[in-house]
């Protein structure tokens, strides 16, 4: 525990800079480590009991302390062991933005028990596929969703009054001082994540009581996290990038978690909340900050002192209009579900437009090229296994890590290039990357420029089939409201196309729609590019 706090307090050092973060700090050693017990109610709630650890915002508001906090996940704990929880079973945990999601993830950790996050958006179909796959014995849901759970022998607890559930609010009642039934090894399971599946059958992640808590240093660091910030992330619960900014970073750095618990996006509510909670950090996805950028950001003053984006690679055409509007740099950082933040753009230091960042404190990134296995400045971004393996990876699949853990590395499926000064710049996964009249493209590069039309709202680059060129990119885009599908829009989108990328760049095809997306909401070009060399060039394209 002790080593933790070192760690923790190293990178918290005032007026600390990167290089000496990167020189300095070393991932803590931990042989036995329960984040719950041991940091959040042995030091936050501790040292800190009346400090705000968590803020919920929304139809149902709640304000806990770090004192309380821990006190009610303690009654969980409790109440949860007398209905047959107990070390090293899997829960399936399907909440929204809601106080029980907090209070369960935290007494599962003090339980020892092994949380598998799931969204609300799940279908019947993908929930009985969860279960079977990810073993569980118990499952903590809202009674409005009870219905999308038929058959298995699993205990049933609801949020709500659900038939033959048991009901959570009696977890109330139990008491409030919990007693661990033995220590917490750190390399416990204590985490299962189902990835996106963006290019396949979500796989299952295993983390573990080490990797995601004081894996997360990283992450804080990076954010640029002190004691009692308010640090609001924009996240849907069941996702990794939940965990990383509403549970792990924030409390990590004793900072309050904010939450915005919303039925309907809206870019007004979400400004207006930065401002009236007045809130020092904010994290978002690319598609959030496309969504405020719609709006007049000079209407609004929020007193950020920090704001990045993570989830996919951030546009410098928004990193433009924030810093013109409210002074801030959104500074950009990259991770997986696989692995805490390994790379971004920390306080206080450079940022490269369009870039990244560099590796964060605990990380090594290499650039492997995909086809030779040579280490350069261009390829698939690896971390090695060896003596320098972060805290902050996974420790596998379950099921088995196959081609992703090969030949000494990790390999992440992202390529990226790197400048002579370290800093890395994501160009696209290593199935998205293609080649056209022998050059290779980056369908993210024509992405950002695409998005820099204002007629277009998404886009997604694939290869489409062509007799001389092999392949030429084509774009699906989803216009921005009070855009037509037609001609028009489309000459316009292809003359701006013209003056920003090289000839050999350039985008030739283009189709209006909607775009294919992961119930999380990433893109997934893998149904454009298996849908390309199945049909011919077609009415509704637009040819250049």
């Amino acid at each position: 525990m002790s080593d933790f706090r070192s760690a923790r307090d190293l990178l918290l050092g005032a007026g600390i800079d990167y290089d000496t973060a990167r020189r300095d700090f070393r991932w803590p050693e931990l042989a036995e480590f329960n984040w719950a017990l041991d940091w959040f109610d042995g030091v936050l709630a501790a040292e800190t009991p009346g400090a705000v650890a968590l803020k919920i915002v929304g139809p149902a508001p709640v304000t806990y302390t770090f004192a309380e906090l821990s006190a009610r996940s303690n009654r969980v704990a409790n109440w949860l062991h007398q209905q047959g929880v107990h070390r090293g079973d899997r829960i399936l945990l399907m909440l929204g933005n809601q106080a029980e999601l907090w209070e369960s993830l935290l007494a599962a950790m003090k339980l020892g028990a092994v949380v598998i996050p799931a969204t609300t958006l799940l279908t019947a179909k993908d929930v009985t596929e969860r279960i079977e796959r990810g073993q569980v014995a118990h499952v903590i849901a809202n009674a409005s969703d009870a219905g999308k759970f038929t058959g298995g022998e699993y205990t049933k607890i609801a949020i709500g009054d659900a038939y033959n559930w048991l009901p959570y609010h009696e977890a109330g009642e139990a008491g409030e001082h919990f007693t661990p039934d033995a220590p917490t090894r750190a390399d416990e399971t204590m985490l299962l994540y189902f990835t996106s599946g963006t290019t396949s059958q979500p796989k299952l992640v295993e983390h573990t009581h080490a990797s995601y808590p004081a894996g997360h240093l990283s992450t804080m660091f990076w954010i640029g996290l002190r004691p009692g910030d308010v640090h609001l992330n924009v996240s849907s619960p069941g996702w990794a990038k939940h965990a990383w900014s509403n549970v792990f970073a924030p409390w990590n750095a004793g900072a309050t978690a904010l939450v915005h618990d919303y039925r309907r996006f809206s870019a007004p509510a979400l400004l207006e909340l930065l401002r009236d909670e007045r809130v020092s950090t904010f994290c978002a996805p690319p598609t959030v900050w496309r969504m405020l950028i719609q709006e007049d950001l000079t209407a609004w003053k929020p007193p950020l002192r920090a704001a990045v984006a993570a989830g996919e690679p951030l546009n410098p055409e928004i990193i433009d209009q924030v810093a013109k509007a409210w002074g801030i740099t959104i500074r950009d950082g990259y991770g997986q579900t696989e692995t805490t933040a390994q790379i971004g753009n920390t306080p206080g230091e450079p940022v490269r437009p369009g870039s990244m960042g560099r590796p964060l404190p605990g990380y090594d990134v290499v650039l492997i090229d995909p086809v030779t296995g040579e280490h350069g400045d261009d390829g698939e971004i690896c971390l090695p296994l060896d003596e320098r393996r972060p805290l902050g990876l996974m420790s596998g699949y379950i099921g088995g890590t196959g081609e992703a853990m090969r030949d000494g590395y990790y390999h992440t499926g992202d390529v990226a290039t790197r400048d002579q000064d370290g800093y890395i710049t994501y160009v696209g996964r290593t199935d998205d990357v293609f080649k056209a009249s022998d050059y290779r493209i980056s369908p993210f590069e024509l992405e950002s420029v695409l998005l820099e039309h204002e007629a277009v709202a998404e886009a997604a680059v694939v290869p489409a089939p062509d007799p001389v060129r092999l392949a030429v990119p084509k774009a699906y885009v989803s216009l921005a409201p009070g855009f037509e599908p037609d001609e028009a829009t489309a000459r316009s989108i292809f003359e701006h196309c013209r003056r920003e990328l090289a000839a050999y760049k350039r985008v030739r095809r283009l189709e209006f729609g909607e775009l294919p997306k992961t119930i999380s909401g990433k893109i997934r070009r893998v149904e454009l590019r298996v849908r390309e060399p199945q049909r011919e060039f077609r009415e509704e394209d637009h040819n250049q």
